[in-house]
């Protein structure tokens, strides 16, 4: 159970409390799989303690705001590209797949797309539309959106991550907490 590995003082602590709390390098290693950029992980752990999780997405966003081009570089060469529901028909993994391949070679680096505000129903029609939609970009104004798709990424990867929900890298009971429930800024 995940509370056995919190301190004491933190066991039944929401995960705010719990992600405050975190040690240094772990939380670090966790932000960076809500988005690759280690400057943006640094700068959002630095900022701790969040009394909220609307302060702690607006850090996130502000970080995800002041990623210079080699730091957004980085933070997209950590994504994957979209990709569907293994069940979705196998014509559609083609016709996708074939798009990553353009998009890719075009931009150089994965299509990122934030699909939280879509029922898995409509997953594949918003990726497959998107994709073809932004092919048509020039190389800066592809940039620019997917700077905003991977802020919104991060945003419900943080939710996911303080909500103790999600992938399995984002676990808290594999985090080195420290002794204390707050970091200091």
């Amino acid at each position: 159970m995940l509370s056995s590995h919190l301190p004491a003082q933190l066991r039944g602590s929401s995960g705010l409390a719990r992600f405050n709390a975190a040690s240094a390098e772990a939380l670090h290693d966790a932000l960076l799989h809500c988005c690759g950029s280690r400057y943006w992980a640094h700068r959002v752990a630095a900022h701790r303690p969040y009394p909220d999780l609307e302060a702690l997405l607006a850090a996130a966003d502000e970080a995800g705001y002041d990623l210079s081009p080699a730091e957004l570089t980085e933070a997209l060469a950590d994504e994957s590209s979209a990709e569907l529901h293994h069940a979705a028909p196998y014509a559609a993994h083609l016709a996708l797949g074939a798009a990553h391949a353009e998009y890719e070679r075009k931009f150089g680096h994965a299509f990122v797309i934030c699909l939280d505000e879509y029922p898995a129903e409509e997953h594949a029609a918003q990726v497959l539309a998107g994709i073809r939609r932004r092919m048509a970009y020039e190389e800066d104004e592809e940039r620019a959106v997917a700077a905003d798709e991977l802020r919104r990424l991060a945003r419900g990867r943080l939710t996911a991550l303080v909500d103790g929900v999600g992938a399995e890298h984002l676990d808290w009971a594999d985090f080195a907490l420290s002794d204390s429930p707050s970091v200091p800024v």
